[in-house]
């Protein structure tokens, strides 16, 4: 990322390889940018961003959309699932994968092409991010239990190929919240627990994630523990570049929590019987709450945007959670 520039006139320049975005509040700006670039390399104007990295960009005056239609159904073509019968979740409610080590061996190379292709549906189906990450678990021998659950992602992503996010114009200040849930010990073969966390910034969502803890949690309260811990990580890196790129000094970020013993610990730096067993790390999260960077409010686990990255859920919670998310069908928000 590089800017340019002061206020209205402020460029912000998104560089991948060769494919160059570049956006700011003044369209004067832009095309004197532009032709300064033409000038000193040999460059294509492609106009408006309709179409980058295999992401379908629409945008309108009150909104942005962003979407992966095109590059889903050539995932579902490659691997011969164009025909598949749809089904309503990416994985059932209460499915735990394990190693599967009696189970039938797959083609490991085939299994690993199809995850890869999943994950990069990642950059715009947060719905995905905690199926996807369950399979690629099991990269190494996957089973034909593994491939099951895969090809049911391929058949939820069937049902739901104009599935994306949606930005809404806001002209207010930049706020960033956060939301962090952590599952406790739902890895049946290491006992470790999923962690997941969403961000928005003035209510688009911005990043997630759905992560295995690297170590075992003795606690669901210490299992929320970590898991905010490496959200709080996150907020601190997005409230830099959002710094940088606004020249703005953020405000504090606040991340939700539904754990209200995780949040007394963050709060409570006393080495006390429930903490002294935590990895030192992890106490990042209660010397950001004491600086002021990070505030930590607790919410009903109903109101947790971030619990569909951290287990599977059945129809009707999930279309709930989606739509909490920020995913829409995109045809019927352009209609």
């Amino acid at each position: 990322m590089y800017t340019r520039g002061v206020g209205k006139c402020r460029l912000i320049l998104g560089v991948y390889v060769d494919d160059l975005i570049v956006t700011g509040g003044e369209p004067a700006e832009i095309a004197t940018f532009k032709k300064q670039m033409t000038s000193e390399f040999e460059m294509s104007d492609l106009g408006l961003l309709s179409f980058y990295l295999g992401i379908e960009v629409k945008q309108e005056n009150d909104c942005i959309t962003v979407k992966q239609t095109s590059y889903a159904k050539k995932v579902l073509s490659r691997f011969g699932m164009t025909d598949c019968n749809s089904t309503k979740v990416p994985i059932n409610p209460g499915v735990v994968l394990h190693e599967d080590k009696q189970g039938t061996a797959v083609d490991a190379t085939e299994y690993r092409r199809i995850v890869g292709c999943l994950r990069y549906l990642l950059h715009t189906r947060p719905d995905l991010a905690f199926s996807v990450g369950m399979a690629s678990r099991f990269m190494e021998r996957p089973t034909t239990l593994h491939l099951n659950v895969v090809k049911q992602i391929l058949r939820y992503l069937q049902g739901t190929l104009n599935y994306g996010l949606v930005y809404t114009r806001e002209e207010k200040e930049e706020t960033l919240i956060g939301y962090s849930d952590s599952d406790h010990g739902g890895d049946r073969e290491h006992r470790r627990s999923t962690g997941g966390m969403a961000f928005y910034l003035n209510g688009g969502l911005i990043t997630w994630c759905s992560h295995k803890e690297k170590t075992v949690a003795l606690s669901s309260c210490e299992a929320e523990f970590m898991a905010a811990t490496a959200a709080a990580m996150q907020a601190m890196w997005l409230r830099t570049l959002l710094s940088e790129l606004t020249k703005k000094k953020m405000q504090c970020v606040t991340i939700y929590v539904d754990n209200k013993s995780a949040i007394q610990l963050m709060k409570n730096p006393m080495f006390h019987g429930r903490s002294k067993h935590i990895e030192i790390k992890f106490h990042y999260i209660t010397e950001c709450v004491e600086k002021g960077q990070i505030a930590v409010k607790w919410i009903g686990t109903s109101e947790q945007k971030a619990d569909s990255l951290t287990k599977g859920m059945a129809v009707t919670k999930l279309g709930e959670m989606r739509h909490m998310l920020g995913v829409r069908e995109l045809a019927e928000h352009q209609a």
